[in-house]
């Protein structure tokens, strides 16, 4: 049986589920008469944003056996019970505006087994967002979030009474798994209420506009716990990356309440908190079983770590937290100045970054997050996120009493700052250079994202800075890219085969020295979203707005058609892309896209401050 709930209020929302049962009349569109032989959904729907733009998702029958059940339906409800019981429904289940119910009733001869939502992730990477306990069950408030669909707030009455279960994994086996217990003698009633919502930072001045639907509708879609690891990762059955935790965090401060007592900021702090006790992520030596690893943290991790922590101790003003782990912070910070071999301020990596130093097989990753580009020694992007977390250490210890702290990391800062622009500024392109390796070259394609967040950093001289951003756009211009629905390339020339890491084609990598024959697939120029904030930015601080707005808005229309997820037929992913659209991803789903959606605040402030072009 098919119930269709509808309701009016900015625009219509349609909610349907696809209840399977014997000789029941369909509402709405008529479904085939089928047996229903297991309380729970076969599939449901529904747009956050009320515009009934989605098809219902199919869900996963659970687990055999099934246990006998009788289907009678009552209103808008469907009751189970075992066959010829006439006591309360062992399971009832029902769609009401904005919300689905499931309730639970207990029965010694009729006990509830319980209801499951399982999700194929290749058709929607759904996440469960919440706190994990310490045996893996997840307390109720939770949420459910499918990307570019919304987002259903759960709770449970009583409050307390049960917690869900969550599990995912990627691969051929993949699932996304999310279990609701049924009641218990000692619980004898249990009822889940699971509310459409949109959470995101409420705007006024955009709230009609429908160009940032897709702001509005994927705002959490950076956010993928990976139940597994009980951490923030790559998406649900993924990888956990600590260089990217800090994006996390950004986005997580400005991010409302979850739900009541719920705040996205503590799931970047129990992700933190694993790795404070001693769980290792991607960017650090033994993570997982890559035959490439890297042999050191990678230049920009402890950056990363030391921002999110950060975020989260400003963010929720716990100070308790940041006492009890000022030490650690402390250790990463000066792990972090300890890289800085010769003095001149900047963190280094261990690898050289020398052209022609990358084996044809790969050993080792390079120093940062864009880890096929051969980064090495002096990192320009890794040093930017440095003088970023050195500020963050100065105010973090004068916050714990820790004043010569604050001083040596506010001196450290400034001592980084002022060997910045003349190290990575190259006077032949005339903006910064990638890295600069250890036997002293530049190393520059035209990284958009590492001269963005120089720029936006405050790293760059003003009057410098829109001379870079000017020269950027025409660089752009010249090479003729102009598919923003794609995101931007991190470079805008190809990478030289001597500079590369992964020699892989399908990965980049070319037979030609100028390696022009791996440009546009995935890192090695690909066009994507990841990064693309920070070049965002930096043309809002230099005042060109038009050219940010215009980049801005066609991401933004293809944000609200989920154009950065799925796969094609040869099971390449959007989430990277040739120039003409053609896929070269692997994730399927990378959370990393989504911190372009921040760009749109950085526009509703410029616009306030009245910066113009």
């Amino acid at each position: 049986m098919n119930i269709f709930i509808s309701w009016r209020k900015r625009r219509r929302l349609s909610i349907c589920l696809n209840l399977l049962a014997v000789g029941l009349v369909a509402l709405g569109n008529a479904a085939g008469q089928q047996a229903l032989e297991y309380p729970g959904l076969t599939e449901f729907t529904f747009d956050s944003l009320g515009e009934e733009q989605f098809a219902p998702l199919p869900l996963r029958e659970p687990a055999k056996p099934w246990r006998p059940v009788e289907a009678k339906r009552s209103g808008d409800v469907v009751e189970y019970r075992a066959p010829g019981h006439t006591g309360k429904p062992r399971w009832a289940i029902s769609a009401h505006e904005k919300q689905f119910v499931f309730a639970s009733n207990w029965s010694p001869d009729d006990p509830p087994e319980p209801v499951v939502l399982d999700i194929d992730p290749e058709l929607c990477k759904a996440t469960l967002l919440g706190l994990f306990d310490a045996d893996g069950s997840v307390p109720l408030p939770a949420l459910l979030h499918l990307p570019g669909r919304g987002t259903l707030r759960m709770t449970v009455e009583p409050a307390g009474a049960a917690r869900l279960r969550y599990d995912a994994e990627g691969g051929s086996n993949r699932f996304v798994r999310v279990t609701f217990p049924g009641t218990t003698a000692k619980t004898p009633r249990v009822r889940y209420r699971l509310e459409v919502t949109t959470v995101c930072p409420q705007i006024g001045a955009i709230a009609q506009d429908a160009r940032y639907d897709g702001f509005r509708r994927n705002w959490l879609n950076i956010f993928q716990l990976n139940p597994r690891r009980r951490m923030l990762s790559n998406n649900a059955g993924s990888d956990t990356c600590a260089f990217c935790y800090f994006e996390y965090a950004d986005v997580a401060r400005e991010t409302p309440p979850l739900a009541k007592g719920l705040y996205a900021l503590d799931m970047v702090r129990q992700t933190l908190e694993a790795i404070l006790y001693g769980t290792k992520a991607y960017g650090m030596p033994g993570y997982g079983d890559e035959p490439a690893t890297f042999p050191e943290l990678s230049a920009d991790t402890y950056p990363s770590l030391l921002i999110a922590a950060a975020d989260y101790i400003e963010g929720r003003q716990d100070k308790a937290w940041l006492m009890a782990n000022y030490p650690s912070l402390r250790n990463w910070a000066d792990k972090m100045l300890a890289t800085d071999r010769d003095g001149d301020g900047l963190i280094k990596y261990a690898l050289s970054g020398n052209s022609g130093s990358w084996p044809v097989r790969i050993k080792f990753r390079p120093a940062n997050w864009w880890d096929t580009i051969g980064f090495g020694h002096e990192d320009a992007y890794a040093n930017a996120l440095a003088y970023r977390a050195l500020g963050e250490m100065a105010k973090l210890a004068e916050r714990a009493r820790q004043a010569d702290d604050a001083a040596r990391y506010q001196k450290a800062a400034e001592r980084l700052r002022q060997s910045y622009f003349a190290t990575f500024y190259n006077h032949s392109s005339r903006v910064l250079a990638g890295w600069r390796s250890a036997d002293g070259q530049l190393h520059d394609y035209y990284f958009l994202w590492v001269n963005g967040i120089a720029i936006d950093y405050g790293l760059v001289p003003r009057h410098q800075a829109g001379l870079i951003m000017d020269h950027l756009l025409t660089k752009m211009n010249e090479v003729g890219y102009t598919n923003f629905e794609f995101g931007l390339p991190g470079n805008l020339i190809p990478v030289a085969r001597k500079d590369y890491v992964d020699l892989n084609p399908r990965f980049g990598g070319g037979e030609k020295e100028d390696n022009s024959d791996g440009f546009q697939r995935y890192e090695n120029g690909g066009a994507t979203a990841c990064y693309a904030y920070f070049t965002l930015a930096a043309l809002y601080d230099v005042g060109r707005r038009a050219e940010a707005d215009r980049i801005l808005f066609a991401m933004l229309d293809a944000f609200a058609k989920s154009g950065f997820e799925g796969r094609d037929a040869h099971g390449l992913t959007g989430d990277w892309k040739a120039w003409d659209g053609t896929y070269w991803g692997y994730e399927g789903f990378l959370v990393d896209n989504y911190y372009a959606l921040l760009a749109v605040l950085k526009q509703q402030n410029t616009l306030k401050s009245g910066a113009a072009d």
